[in-house]
C-alpha cells in the first residue's frame, strides 16, 4: 500500500489549484466509463471532487478505475486540471477536477443496502440498521458537524461570561420524583443500585453551595420513559446555574448564547430582549405553554358573553364553572366541511367534546350554533375577536376549562399549517414565566412539582403553601422557539425550611426527604447562597437549527421509538455469570391476562 497521507480533502481545490499535485482520499460515490475515460466522484465529509482517470494519460489507471464499485474507499494521486466548459457550478470544487496517475482501492465496498444520498427513499428502520451507512449522507453529516460546532460556540461563550464546566457524575442516587430511572446494580454492595441521572439538578445546586457561582456543563441524562419523536432515552443538555441570580440575569445571559450561536451558524441578529409571557396569558390566548408566535390568531376566552346563551353547550360550560374560548380565522368562510371535520378531529383528539363553527357572512351567520346567538351576543363576539364579513370562528365549550383551550390551541396549530403560517427560516423566541408551583395528580391523589421540587415559589403565594398549593406561582421560566420548548429552569430554593415545607406539600415525608435528599437539606444549613439555573435540549436546538423533522437526525447514535439500538443490537441478555455476580435474577413476565 503507498503512502495514504492526503495533501487535501475532497472539498478544498479550487481553480488556484491548477496545476498542484495532490492526494485525495474518500469514497467513491459514483463511477462512469464514459467510452474507456472514467470519472469518479469521490466524497469526504468535506465535500466532493471529481477524479478523471483517462485512458490517453494513463492506460492503466483507467482501467483499474472502470472496475471501481461504488462506496469503495480510495486513494487517489494525481494533477488538478481545469474543467473547462464541464464546470459544475453546484458544487464548491466544480471550476477543477483530479487527473488521476494513481489510483488505489484501500478498501473495495460490497454492494450496499441503499444508496448513499440525500433523496433515496429507505425507511427509518433500515437506515437506523445500518446507521455507518446513514451517517454518510451528506445532510446527516452537515447535521452532525453543526452540532459539533453550535456546542463549541457555547463553550466558548460560557467561557467568555465566566462560567466553568464542571463534570457532575452519571451514577448517583436515585431520587425517583419525575420519570422513570435507568438503574445501574452494584456488584460491591449487593442489592444496591445507582441511577443514570435525570439531569445533574441537585450536583449543580450542591456547587452553588460550594462556592463555584458559574457552572455549566454539556450533559448526558437519561430517562426511562415512553419515547415520542423529539424524545430519546439518553438526550443531552446544555445544563446552567447562577449562584445570586435573578431570573433577568438567566435570561441575559442565555439571549447573549442563543444570539451568538445564531449569528456564527446562521448569520441572524436575534433581536433582544426576547419577548416575555406569563404562563396564564400564554395558555389563555394560544392554549399552549409552548405557543408558536411566528402568526397570530390568538384565541378569546367569551365564556362571559355566551353565559346566559340559549345554546345550553355554551351555557352549561359556563355554568359549570368551565370555558367557552372561540378563534377568529380571517376570510375562511368558504372552507368546505371537510376542511372543518379535519379540525373537528384535531380539537377531540386534544380532549375537547366538540368544535364548532360560525361562517360570518355578509347578509348571515352560518353554523350550528348560529341560530341560537342574539343579536346582542353577536355584535358582543364580533367586537372581541373583531370578526368581519368572510371570517370563520371556531368555538370550543367545556367545564374543564384548561381541556377547552389546549384543544383549541391544537386546532390554532393546524390552521397555521393550513394557511402556511408556521414557516421555515423564521425565528419567534419568547419566555414563558410565573408557571403554576404545582397541578393535581388525581392517580395519587395530591399535588405534584410542575417542574421539579426545588423550584423556588414567587416570594408573596408562599404563605398560600399549605392552604391553597394550586393558587401559588413559581419562579419558574421556559424558552420556547417556534412551539417548541428548547429549555427550562427556575430560581432554586436554598433555605431547608422552605423546602421541607415543599417536600410536605408534595407528600413527601420527612423520613423519606431525608433519606432522598439528607445531603441537599444538609447542605442548605451551611450557607447556601441563592440561586438558579436553566437546562436546554441540544438535540432539540439543533434540530430546529437545522430544519430536521426529528432528533434522531441530528444524534449520531440514536434509538428508535421503542428505544432500542438497532445498529448495535441493544438492548440485548447477558451472560447469567454477569448476573449471578451481581447477585440478580431474571423474573419471567406474566402472560397477559
Amino acid at each position: 500500500m503507498a503512502d495514504v497521507g492526503r495533501t487535501h480533502d475532497c472539498g478544498a481545490l479550487r481553480e488556484g489549484d491548477i496545476g498542484k499535485d495532490v492526494v485525495l482520499l474518500g469514497w467513491a460515490a459514483s463511477v462512469r466509463d464514459h467510452g474507456g475515460c472514467v470519472f469518479i466522484n469521490l466524497r469526504d465529509r468535506y465535500g466532493l471532487t471529481q477524479v478523471k482517470a483517462d485512458p490517453a494519460v494513463a492506460p492503466a489507471v483507467a482501467a483499474a478505475a472502470a472496475g471501481v464499485k461504488t462506496e469503495s474507499v480510495l486513494r487517489v494521486a494525481g494533477k488538478v486540471v481545469d474543467r473547462g466548459t464541464n464546470r459544475n457550478p453546484k458544487v464548491p470544487t466544480g471550476a477543477v477536477e483530479v487527473e488521476a496517475t494513481e489510483i488505489e482501492v484501500l478498501n473495495p465496498a460490497k454492494t450496499l443496502p441503499f444508496a448513499i444520498s440525500d433523496s433515496v427513499d429507505v425507511s427509518e428502520v433500515t437506515r437506523l440498521t445500518y446507521r455507518y451507512l446513514d451517517l454518510r449522507r451528506p445532510a446527516i453529516q452537515r447535521n452532525v458537524v453543526l452540532r459539533s460546532r453550535v456546542a463549541s460556540l457555547v463553550r466558548n461563550y460560557m467561557d467568555a461570561q465566566g462560567f466553568l464546566e464542571i463534570e457532575t457524575p452519571i451514577m448517583m442516587k436515585s431520587t425517583p420524583e419525575g420519570a422513570r430511572d435507568f438503574l445501574v446494580p452494584s456488584r460491591v454492595h449487593p442489592g444496591e443500585f445507582y441511577a443514570l441521572p435525570q439531569s445533574p439538578q441537585t450536583f449543580k445546586q450542591i456547587l452553588m453551595v460550594a462556592g463555584m457561582d458559574r457552572y455549566y456543563q454539556i450533559a448526558r441524562c437519561f430517562r426511562d420513559e415512553d419515547l415520542r419523536a423529539d424524545r430519546q432515552p439518553e438526550f443531552t443538555q446544555i445544563d446552567v446555574e447562577m449562584s445570586f441570580a435573578t431570573p433577568e440575569a438567566i435570561y441575559e445571559v442565555t439571549e447573549g448564547m442563543f444570539a451568538a450561536v445564531w449569528k456564527t451558524t446562521l448569520g441572524i441578529d436575534l433581536p433582544r430582549p426576547f419577548p416575555r409571557m406569563p404562563y396564564a396569558e400564554a395558555m389563555e390566548k394560544y392554549g399552549s405553554d409552548k405557543p408558536d408566535l411566528r402568526f397570530d390568531l390568538p384565541l378569546a376566552t367569551v365564556t362571559d358573553l355566551l353565559a346566559g346563551s340559549s345554546f345550553q353547550v355554551f351555557a352549561n360550560a359556563a355554568a359549570k364553572g368551565g370555558v367557552v374560548t372561540a378563534m377568529r380565522v380571517p376570510d375562511a368562510e368558504s372552507w368546505s366541511r371537510k376542511d372543518i371535520d379535519d379540525l373537528t378531529r384535531v380539537a377531540t383528539e386534544n380532549g375537547a367534546k366538540g368544535l364548532l363553527w360560525l361562517k360570518v357572512k355578509p347578509e348571515e351567520w352560518q353554523g350550528p350554533a348560529a341560530k341560537f346567538l342574539a343579536p346582542d351576543e353577536r355584535t358582543a363576539l364580533a367586537e372581541r375577536l373583531g370578526i368581519a364579513p368572510g371570517d370563520l370562528v371556531l368555538v370550543v365549550a367545556d367545564e374543564a376549562g384548561g381541556k377547552a383551550r389546549q384543544a383549541l390551541g391544537a386546532v390554532r396549530l393546524k390552521v397555521g399549517d393550513r394557511l402556511g403560517l408556521r414557516v421555515q427560516g423564521c425565528w419567534a423566541f419568547t419566555w414563558v414565566t410565573e408557571f403554576p408551583m404545582f397541578e393535581w395528580d388525581d392517580r395519587e391523589r395530591r399535588p405534584t412539582a410542575v417542574h421539579h421540587p426545588f423550584t423556588s415559589p414567587v416570594p408573596e403565594d408562599l404563605e398560600l403553601l399549605e392552604t391553597e398549593p394550586l393558587r401559588m406561582r413559581a419562579r419558574a421560566y421556559d424558552l420556547v422557539l417556534n412551539g417548541t420548548e428548547l429549555g427550562g429552569g427556575s430560581i432554586r430554593i436554598h433555605r431547608r425550611d422552605v423546602q421541607q415545607r415543599v417536600f410536605k406539600a408534595l407528600g413527601l415525608s420527612e423520613e423519606s426527604a431525608r433519606a432522598k435528599f439528607g445531603f441537599l437539606l444538609e447542605a442548605f444549613e451551611c450557607g447556601a447562597p441563592p440561586h438558579g439555573g436553566i437546562a436546554f435540549g441540544l438535540d432539540r436546538l439543533v434540530m430546529l437549527l437545522c430544519g430536521a423533522s426529528s432528533i434522531r437526525d441530528v444524534i449520531p447514535f440514536p434509538k428508535t421509538t421503542s428505544a432500542q439500538d438497532l445498529m448495535a443490537g441493544s438492548p440485548s441478555g447477558v451472560d447469567p455469570a454477569q448476573l449471578a455476580d451481581l447477585g440478580l435474577g431474571i423474573v419471567a413476565k406474566r402472560p397477559a391476562e
